[in-house]
């Protein structure tokens, strides 16, 4: 072996060694642990044994069958990683789904059957003609499923005015190297002449450099590849506060009746009470169990009901505007929502026992 070719399998060897190394990183030594990195540990994992068993079979054409096996096996479960992998990304899934679960569990049992019903060392044919084509179509089917899912991300980049961030650039560099390595390797696997047999390795190691080096230089590894942060736990209100800001909340949306501006914010409401904008939805959800658009729709709906049952002579429309709401549609959908009728039916209902009352007085 000349000097070329021992640096050329120092640095593929190494490779596949960083990337075993990166895999226990991504599963055992994040501080938080994200579904994201679990996944991205068993993507570096399997094309680690992958590259691995591709660069010494290279350099040494005697390599055990078994290794083989074990080499192109590995590429079984590439797609189904990279597809978990950009999926629980840009999805930002936090809990295994169930059908993932099983999935996984199907594909390592339909991989172990195979290979103890065929092993390499007595079907190298099978596993070279047939088995290996399998694998690959299987491969490229999920890189088609998993180019689907960072679509967005893809068009994010002809977007000249948008600025990606590190996340949203760092699945795409992971999924465009898979992309990358696959094609070396099925070009070898067809025999083209321009790809060596190596050359995935080296593809390969060039990725984990690259993943390395921002480990090396980045404070926030454990959130490297989320696209959307997932919040920490978020702090309970104090309950004593909380009766405070309940009873200032409520002396302001019947006294000061601001429920009547159509353009009414949340952070407008937590001005009012001296909060802020986060603790005053927290204190919607948590103590009332309503969102901002609903409590203050309540107070709409209340009003309204007022106006129809005293005066009658506001056009319906009218009414709706006056109480806050910005247009007929949107005063008429919540009336419905929270009186189970229509704003002229609920009109009508209060008319009728007036009118009878009336008669009953003459």
């Amino acid at each position: 072996m000349n000097i070329s070719k021992e640096l050329l399998f120092f640095f593929s060897i190494l490779g596949a060694f960083n990337g075993l190394l990166l895999s226990l990183y991504f599963f055992f030594f994040t501080r938080k642990k994200y579904l994201v990195n679990y996944f991205l540990g068993a993507l570096l994992f399997a094309l680690s044994i992958r590259t691995g068993k591709s660069v010494f079979l290279y350099f040494d054409g005697k390599l055990p069958k078994i290794y083989l096996q074990i080499g192109l096996s590995a590429c079984f479960f590439i797609g189904p990683f990279l597809y978990a992998f950009v999926s629980s990304a840009v999805k930002s899934i936090e809990k295994l789904p169930r059908s993932w679960f099983s999935g996984f569990i199907a594909l390592l049992s339909v991989t172990l059957a195979v290979g103890i019903a065929f092993p390499y060392s007595e079907f190298p044919l099978l596993w070279n003609d047939y088995i290996a084509g399998v694998i690959y179509f299987q491969w490229f089917i999920f890189i088609l499923v998993s180019g689907f899912v960072v679509r967005d991300l893809i068009g994010k980049l002809f977007v000249r005015a948008y600025k990606m961030k590190a996340s949203e650039l760092w699945v795409f560099v992971i999924f465009l190297a898979n992309v990358f390595i696959f094609l070396l390797y099925f070009s070898a696997l067809i025999r083209a002449p321009f790809a060596p047999y190596i050359s995935g390795a080296i593809a390969f190691s060039l990725m984990l450099y690259l993943i390395g080096s921002i480990l090396f230089y980045r404070n926030k590894t454990d959130e490297l590849f989320l696209m959307n942060a997932v919040r920490s736990n978020v702090k309970k209100l104090n309950e004593s506060d909380t009766q405070l800001w309940l009873e200032k909340l409520n002396r302001i949306m019947h006294e000061k009746t601001v429920f009547t501006n159509p353009d009414l914010k949340l952070s407008d409401l937590s001005k009012e009470i001296q909060i802020s904008t986060h603790q005053m939805s927290q204190l919607l959800n948590e103590e009332l169990g309503k969102n901002f658009a609903t409590y203050v729709n309540e107070f709409r709906v209340e009003e309204a009901c007022r106006i129809l049952s005293t005066d009658y002579r506001f056009t319906l429309e009218t009414i709706g505007y006056e109480v806050g709401f910005n247009s007929k549609s949107t005063f008429f959908t919540a009336f419905k929502k929270f009186k189970g009728v229509t704003p002229a039916a609920y009109q009508q209902s209060q008319i009728q026992p007036t009118a009878s009352k009336k008669g009953l007085n003459l």
